[in-house]
C-alpha cells in the first residue's frame, strides 16, 4: 500500500478526568489520558472494558458526563463540527453506508469537511481521494456499490474515506475487523507509515501481539480504567496478561522484530480440574 500526502501539524489530544456513560450505565469513570503527540497509540483490554467508549469520547461522538476531552487545550465539544472533522478522523467499529452508494462516492465524502460556500470540489480533493483509494487498495472497486462488497472490502473502503479527510489525528476502532490476516498486516503497515509521516494515531485492537508490534505507546484498560501504559516492551508482561485478560502465558521476544509476543500456556495448564 502507498500512503497519502503529509498533513498539517499535529494537535494535542487529551481526556481530562472524563466520565463516559450510556444513560445510567457508567463505562469510563474519571479517566485521564494524554495521547502522546505524533504517537501510534494502541488501546487494548478485555471485551466491554471501555476501549471503544473511550474512542467515542475522544472523537466527540459521546459527550462526557463530567470532565472534558481537550483538543489543543480547548474542549472538543465547544468546537465547530467541521473544524473537528478537519483535525480528527474516525473509523468507527460499525459504519453503515447509504443504500446504493458507490465506493468512489463514499470515499469522496471524506472531503466534505474541507468544502464550503467559497470552496467546492477541487483538484486537491480529487488527488486526496485518489491517494486514499490507492493506499487502501480499493481503486479497482471505485464503481462498485458498497453494499455488494465483502466485509473486508467494506472495511478498507471506510478506511479510505477516513484517509481522504487528511486529518493530522486518526482514531481507528478495530481497523482490522473482517480482514484476512494478509490485509490485517497491510492495514497496520499503512498505519505505521502514516505515523512515520507525522500523524497521531489512536487505535483499538484485540490482538495483543499486533498491538505490541505496531504501537509506540500502549494503553491497557480494564473495567473502565487505565491499568498500564507506556512502551510495549515495558508494559506487556506475563503477569499483566494474566491479571487483565485471565490468560496464563509466557512473553517472549517476537523473532521478527523483538517486540513482546504473548504465547498462551498449554491447555492442560490453563484448565482447572473439576
Amino acid at each position: 500500500m502507498t500512503t497519502p500526502d503529509r498533513t498539517p501539524p499535529v494537535p494535542s489530544l487529551r481526556a481530562e478526568d472524563v466520565t463516559l456513560a450510556y444513560e445510567r450505565r457508567v463505562v469510563v469513570d474519571h479517566l485521564t489520558l494524554p495521547v502522546p503527540e505524533g504517537s501510534f497509540t494502541v488501546v487494548v483490554g478485555p471485551n466491554a472494558c471501555g476501549k471503544s467508549t473511550l474512542l467515542r469520547g475522544l472523537a466527540r461522538l459521546l459527550q462526557p458526563r463530567s470532565g472534558a476531552v481537550l483538543l489543543d487545550g480547548r474542549a472538543v465539544h465547544s468546537l465547530p463540527t467541521k473544524e473537528v472533522a478537519r483535525r480528527i478522523g474516525l473509523l468507527p467499529q460499525s459504519a453503515v453506508a447509504p443504500d446504493g452508494i458507490t465506493v468512489a462516492d463514499l470515499v469522496s465524502r471524506g472531503r466534505y469537511p474541507h468544502q464550503g460556500l467559497l470552496r467546492q470540489w477541487s483538484p486537491a480533493d480529487e488527488a486526496a481521494v485518489t491517494a486514499a483509494m490507492a493506499a487502501t487498495d480499493v481503486t479497482g472497486l471505485a464503481e462498485r456499490p458498497v453494499d455488494e462488497l465483502s466485509g473486508g472490502q467494506r472495511q478498507r473502503v471506510w478506511l479510505a474515506m477516513v484517509l481522504a479527510q487528511q486529518t493530522p489525528v486518526l482514531l481507528l476502532d478495530e481497523p482490522t475487523t473482517f480482514l484476512d490476516i494478509s490485509h490485517q498486516y497491510e492495514v497496520l503497515d499503512l498505519c505505521a507509515d502514516l505515523h512515520e509521516q507525522g500523524r497521531t494515531l489512536v487505535a483499538v485492537l484485540h490482538d495483543l501481539n499486533q498491538a505490541a508490534r505496531y504501537a509506540t505507546h500502549l494503553v491497557v484498560m480494564k473495567d473502565g480504567e487505565v491499568v498500564a501504559q507506556g512502551e510495549p516492551g515495558q508494559v506487556v508482561t506475563s503477569q499483566l496478561v494474566e491479571d487483565v485478560f485471565g490468560l496464563p502465558c509466557r512473553v517472549v521476544p517476537d523473532p521478527e522484530c523483538g517486540t513482546p509476543m504473548v504465547v498462551p500456556a498449554r491447555r492442560a495448564t490453563r484448565v482447572t480440574p473439576t
